[in-house]
Protein backbone atom coordinates (compact mmCIF):
# COMPACT_ATOMS: atom_id res chain seq x y z
CA UNK A 1 0.00 0.00 0.00
CA UNK A 2 1.34 3.40 -0.99
CA UNK A 3 0.80 6.66 0.86
CA UNK A 4 -0.61 9.36 -1.40
CA UNK A 5 -1.40 13.00 -0.67
CA UNK A 6 -3.84 14.72 -3.01
CA UNK A 7 -3.82 18.53 -3.01
CA UNK A 8 -6.98 19.48 -4.90
CA UNK A 9 -9.34 22.39 -4.26
CA UNK A 10 -12.27 21.05 -6.30
CA UNK A 11 -14.27 18.99 -3.77
CA UNK A 12 -15.89 16.75 -6.39
CA UNK A 13 -12.53 15.94 -8.03
CA UNK A 14 -10.97 15.31 -4.63
CA UNK A 15 -13.74 12.90 -3.58
CA UNK A 16 -13.54 10.94 -6.81
CA UNK A 17 -9.75 10.65 -6.70
CA UNK A 18 -9.87 9.65 -3.03
CA UNK A 19 -12.42 6.93 -3.75
CA UNK A 20 -10.54 5.56 -6.77
CA UNK A 21 -7.19 5.46 -4.99
CA UNK A 22 -8.59 3.89 -1.81
CA UNK A 23 -10.34 1.26 -3.93
CA UNK A 24 -6.94 0.51 -5.48
CA UNK A 25 -5.56 -0.10 -1.98
CA UNK A 26 -3.73 3.15 -1.26
CA UNK A 27 -3.63 5.17 1.96
CA UNK A 28 -4.92 8.58 0.83
CA UNK A 29 -4.96 12.03 2.44
CA UNK A 30 -6.80 14.85 0.68
CA UNK A 31 -6.09 18.51 1.30
CA UNK A 32 -8.00 21.36 -0.36
CA UNK A 33 -5.35 24.07 0.00
CA UNK A 34 -1.69 24.34 -0.82
CA UNK A 35 -0.52 25.26 2.68
CA UNK A 36 -2.33 22.41 4.41
CA UNK A 37 -1.30 20.07 1.61
CA UNK A 38 2.35 20.96 2.01
CA UNK A 39 2.10 20.47 5.78
CA UNK A 40 0.53 17.02 5.22
CA UNK A 41 3.28 16.07 2.77
CA UNK A 42 6.00 17.09 5.23
CA UNK A 43 4.24 15.30 8.09
CA UNK A 44 3.56 12.00 6.31
CA UNK A 45 6.41 11.65 3.76
CA UNK A 46 4.13 10.08 1.15
CA UNK A 47 5.19 7.95 -1.78
CA UNK A 48 3.35 10.23 -4.21
CA UNK A 49 1.75 13.67 -4.25
CA UNK A 50 -0.91 14.72 -6.75
CA UNK A 51 -0.86 18.50 -6.77
CA UNK A 52 -3.34 20.70 -8.59
CA UNK A 53 -1.34 23.47 -10.23
CA UNK A 54 -4.15 26.02 -9.87
CA UNK A 55 -4.76 26.21 -6.13
CA UNK A 56 -6.44 29.28 -4.63
CA UNK A 57 -3.91 30.00 -1.85
CA UNK A 58 -0.50 28.89 -3.15
CA UNK A 59 0.32 28.07 -6.77
CA UNK A 60 1.44 24.57 -7.71
CA UNK A 61 4.91 25.71 -8.75
CA UNK A 62 5.56 27.01 -5.24
CA UNK A 63 4.26 23.80 -3.64
CA UNK A 64 6.48 21.63 -5.85
CA UNK A 65 9.52 23.85 -5.19
CA UNK A 66 8.95 23.66 -1.45
CA UNK A 67 8.55 19.87 -1.52
CA UNK A 68 11.81 19.60 -3.45
CA UNK A 69 13.65 21.49 -0.68
CA UNK A 70 13.10 18.72 1.90
CA UNK A 71 15.77 15.99 1.87
CA UNK A 72 13.27 13.58 3.45
CA UNK A 73 11.05 13.93 0.36
CA UNK A 74 13.61 13.15 -2.35
CA UNK A 75 11.94 9.80 -3.07
CA UNK A 76 8.41 11.25 -3.13
CA UNK A 77 6.93 11.38 -6.61
CA UNK A 78 5.27 14.71 -7.37
CA UNK A 79 2.66 14.57 -10.11
CA UNK A 80 1.00 17.66 -11.56
CA UNK A 81 -2.78 17.22 -11.53
CA UNK A 82 -4.26 19.81 -13.82
CA UNK A 83 -6.97 20.73 -16.30
CA UNK A 84 -4.47 22.50 -18.54
CA UNK A 85 -4.25 21.16 -22.11
CA UNK A 86 -1.97 18.08 -22.30
CA UNK A 87 0.94 19.74 -24.13
CA UNK A 88 0.94 22.80 -21.88
CA UNK A 89 0.57 20.60 -18.79
CA UNK A 90 3.57 18.47 -19.78
CA UNK A 91 5.66 21.57 -20.43
CA UNK A 92 4.75 23.21 -17.12
CA UNK A 93 5.10 20.02 -15.08
CA UNK A 94 8.63 19.58 -16.38
CA UNK A 95 9.48 23.24 -15.73
CA UNK A 96 8.07 22.97 -12.19
CA UNK A 97 10.14 19.87 -11.41
CA UNK A 98 7.30 17.38 -11.36
CA UNK A 99 7.85 13.69 -12.06
CA UNK A 100 4.88 13.62 -14.42
CA UNK A 101 1.39 14.87 -15.12
CA UNK A 102 -2.16 13.57 -15.05
CA UNK A 103 -4.68 15.79 -16.78
CA UNK A 104 -8.28 16.38 -15.80
CA UNK A 105 -10.90 15.32 -16.44
CA UNK A 106 -9.54 11.92 -15.51
CA UNK A 107 -10.54 8.65 -17.09
CA UNK A 108 -11.87 6.81 -14.04
CA UNK A 109 -11.15 3.44 -15.68
CA UNK A 110 -7.44 4.25 -16.11
CA UNK A 111 -6.67 6.66 -13.28
CA UNK A 112 -5.43 4.10 -10.71
CA UNK A 113 -3.22 2.54 -13.39
CA UNK A 114 -1.74 5.94 -14.25
CA UNK A 115 -0.89 6.53 -10.60
CA UNK A 116 0.54 3.01 -10.26
CA UNK A 117 2.74 3.67 -13.27
CA UNK A 118 4.34 6.61 -11.48
CA UNK A 119 4.67 4.66 -8.24
CA UNK A 120 6.41 1.79 -10.04
CA UNK A 121 9.00 3.90 -11.84
CA UNK A 122 12.52 3.33 -10.56
CA UNK A 123 13.83 6.13 -8.39
CA UNK A 124 16.72 8.16 -9.64
CA UNK A 125 19.55 8.59 -7.18
CA UNK A 126 19.35 11.74 -5.11
CA UNK A 127 21.53 14.54 -6.46
CA UNK A 128 24.87 14.85 -4.74
CA UNK A 129 27.12 17.80 -4.21
CA UNK A 130 30.11 17.91 -6.57
CA UNK A 131 33.37 16.90 -4.92
CA UNK A 132 35.72 19.73 -4.02
CA UNK A 133 39.28 19.16 -5.19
Amino acid sequence: MSRIVVIEDNVNNARMVDKLLRHAGHDVSVEEEGESGLAKVIETTPDLVLVDLGLPDVDGQTIVAMIRQYPTLTRTRVIAFTAWPEDRAQEMAKAYGCDGVITKPIDTRLFAQQVAGYLNQPHLPAPTEPKQE
